[in-house]
């Protein structure tokens, strides 16, 4: 079983609130419902309706989606569990290394989430309402919201922690979820290699999970002294030091920090209260506005702590890629 990463506890909140995505998918759904439904494909079927007592097969979950059936096979199935949008094109030759890994990992996860495949060249208002820019582009849908996306072809552990996080953060408000990880695997899945336990971050997670962060602080600062490059542990040593702040963060904080602008330490800890509640993008514009009016120590101690926040969240997430820009813009 893979190690869970300690970037799903401490996303799970902005996740699950950040259920109202800039992409609107309304006129899709609109044009959709206008027309007749299409012909059913087995391939497109849920797994609920195939003949009782019959396990889903794998090729269940995963299914080509057109503007036709947009409304049906993503916005409806994403009331259940979130649908993943691989926005795909035959020329594409990165799309040919992304989708396969994809459709795999769709597979191993039984209908816990659904694998929806769309070719832009023949569905281009689907690309269009995804304001797609290059392909491959991968969106989550939830609840008729897309949450988050990438873009570009990633590594399969990569993309698998995405998906683990993705489920971590939705598994309470989704029971689709739960009740497809509670089924046996699908037949034709193939069954995950079991990843070696390292013991010492087994003692930070176990530290993790009892509460005790500063157990679990010092666990990962114990690998990276002896192993500084050690990029999983920098990640879970940024990620719970957040959760260790956002567990006794106030929300009044936001208001002291708006009352005293010049005061950094103020503008930290109303950032911090900000991002425990979900509000990613006001606590990043809070301290790139700290950054523009401040210098020297209390400008790079707002530089430092906006960077620490960055690595909360995946290097593309488009929430950090602008306000990368901004803290750019705000330096130099």
């Amino acid at each position: 079983m893979a190690r869970p990463d300690p970037r799903q506890a401490a996303q799970a909140a902005a996740l699950s609130s950040a259920m109202a995505g800039a992409v609107d998918l309304s006129g899709l759904k609109a044009r959709a419902e206008q027309r007749s439904a299409p012909p059913a494909r087995p391939a497109a079927q849920p797994p609920a309706d195939g003949a009782p007592g019959q396990a889903p097969t794998a090729g269940s979950f995963v299914i080509d989606v057109t503007e036709d059936t947009f409304q049906t096979e993503v916005l409806e199935r994403s009331m259940t569990v979130p649908v993943v949008v691989d926005l795909w094109a035959e020329w594409c030759q990165p799309c040919k290394q992304l989708s396969p890994t994809l459709e795999k990992l769709a597979a191993e996860g039984n209908g816990s989430w659904i694998l929806a495949k769309v070719d832009v060249d023949a569905n281009p208002r689907i690309a269009q309402m995804f304001q797609v820019q290059s392909i491959p582009t991968v969106y989550v849908v939830v609840a008729q919201q897309p949450v988050t996306s990438f873009s570009g072809v990633q590594p399969e552990e990569q993309l698998r922690g995405w998906i683990a996080q993705i489920l971590d953060a939705l598994r309470d408000r989704m029971p689709g979820i739960a009740e497809a990880e509670a089924r046996g695997p699908a037949e034709g899945a193939a069954e995950p290699v079991p990843e070696p336990e390292d013991p010492r971050f087994t003692a930070a997670e176990d530290a993790l999970e009892q509460g005790d962060y500063d157990a679990a602080i010092a666990a990962y600062e114990q690998i990276l002294a002896a192993e500084p490059a050690n990029a999983e542990a920098q990640a879970a040593l940024s990620q719970v030091r957040f959760m260790a702040r956002a567990e006794s963060a106030d929300p009044s904080a936001i208001a002291a920090a708006d009352a005293s602008p010049d005061d950094v330490a103020a503008q930290k800890a109303a950032a911090d209260a900000e991002l425990a509640g979900g509000q990613v993008e006001a606590a990043f514009d809070r301290l790139v506005k700290t950054v523009q009016r401040t210098a020297g120590e209390d400008r790079d101690a707002a530089r430092e702590h906006l960077v620490s926040l960055f690595e909360l969240f995946a290097p593309d997430d488009p929430r950090v890629t602008t306000a990368r820009r901004a803290l750019a813009r705000a330096l130099y």
